[in-house]
């Protein structure tokens, strides 16, 4: 049994392929399974949301599609089509067991800036305490390559630490996390526990799709990160599985788990990571280099050797070495403009030409995450 003591409230993920049939239509016994599950947790006290796939797929459906749209304003058309109908089914779904649905349809903008993302927060919250099932998708009708989250793996990471949510879940076709691909390889097993994301546990991802979804293992172990830094338990399982919700909720070792950080990260640390997107970057000398692999610095003038991009003061900006590695992220205290004109000059000369505080640097040491060697550079690229 696994140690889940208090659980409150939760995020269930169910990827396409579980949602929708072999000819893209709604599985509709799949859906009448998971609102009895969630009427299940609610006599248990315990809050739900559910992050769905599926719009496109069930699009596809309705327009007499056989494959993916490769052209993208279709493939939103798909989408605007599919999520109607998809919500039309969950709430014929939930009508059996008396539960009340909203639907929230999300950009990564929605995450990016600080302001709209605590507009969202604040209405999950609501929902919540108006016994409302929140049911979240990427709003793939409007959404293109600058403002997509990319997978329902991710979003609901993102979601996860937002609600304060005691677990997250994702449903898929998959049992759990395996040593080897246990398609290709007979002496694959799964594994149990997985205590800390490591190079050992890279290592065992390989990315895949499918024709209705767009995540795959690797997507999985990205979501894994973002929620368990915050200190957001994490289970990978089977969504034949869906039934028993229950007996995961209570620990039953179901799936794979990865246990939440005790020690993570701050939520500005995990929003510069996980959910600002680097409106530019700035280059730094060796000797800050050096300073920024031991401990946090505020970033002086004289250090910066080149800015790259056009950006605002309070933009989220890299903060590159000079062979290239993205050493951090931070938010920095003048525009690109201003930082170019007193890039490698003394702090006394730089005050003479913009309204600079030595105190507070270009980069002020505590609107800074320092980017240990290792994962993160797959949020940062």
């Amino acid at each position: 049994m696994r140690n889940f003591q208090n659980i409150k409230r939760i995020i269930i993920k169910v990827g396409s392929s579980s949602l929708v049939k072999s000819d893209y239509s709604v599985n509709m016994p799949m859906l009448v399974t998971i609102m009895h599950e969630f009427s299940n947790l609610k006599k248990k006290g315990i809050d739900v949301a559910l992050v769905t796939s599926g719009a496109i797929a069930v699009g596809m459906n309705v327009l007499g599609l056989e494959h993916k749209p490769k052209d993208m304003a279709l493939k939103q058309a798909c989408a605007a089509v599919g999520q109607a109908k998809l919500m039309e089914a969950y709430n014929k779904a939930a009508e059996i067991y008396n539960i009340k649905l909203g639907q929230i349809l999300v950009n990564h903008d929605d995450f990016q800036v600080r302001k709209r993302m605590l507009y969202l927060s604040n209405t999950l919250d609501s929902m919540f305490k108006n016994n409302i099932v929140p049911v979240i998708n990427e709003n793939d009708a409007l959404a293109v390559e600058e403002i997509k989250v990319g997978d329902n793996d991710t979003l609901a990471a993102l979601i996860a630490p937002m609600v304060d949510a005691d677990l997250l879940v994702l449903f898929s076709d998959i049992d759990g996390l395996y040593t080897k691909n246990p398609k290709v390889y007979k002496d694959a097993v799964m594994v149990d526990i997985v205590d800390k994301i490591d190079s050992n546990i890279l290592s065992m991802v390989s990315g895949s799709t499918t024709n209705v979804g767009t995540g795959g293992m690797e997507t999985k172990i990205d979501a894994a990160l973002i929620s368990t830094m915050v200190g957001v338990n994490m289970i990978i399982c089977n969504s034949n599985k869906l039934d028993s919700l229950i007996d995961i909720a209570e620990g039953k070792n179901i799936g794979t788990l990865f246990k939440a950080q005790e020690k993570g990260i701050s939520s500005r640390e995990h929003w510069m990571i996980f959910k600002a997107n680097s409106q530019g970057a700035i280059t730094v000398d060796n000797g800050v280099k050096e300073l920024l692999e031991k401990r946090k610095v505020s970033i002086l003038p004289k250090g910066i050797t080149k800015v790259d991009g056009e950006f605002l003061s309070g933009s989220v900006i890299d903060i590159i070495s000079l062979d290239g590695i993205i050493l951090a992220k931070g938010i920095t205290n003048h525009s690109s403009s201003e930082i170019d004109s007193v890039k490698g000059k003394d702090s006394k000369t730089a005050e003479s030409i913009i309204d600079f505080h030595t105190k507070k640097g270009i980069v002020y040491a505590d609107d800074m995450v320092i980017l240990k060697e290792g994962y993160y550079g797959r949020f940062v690229k």
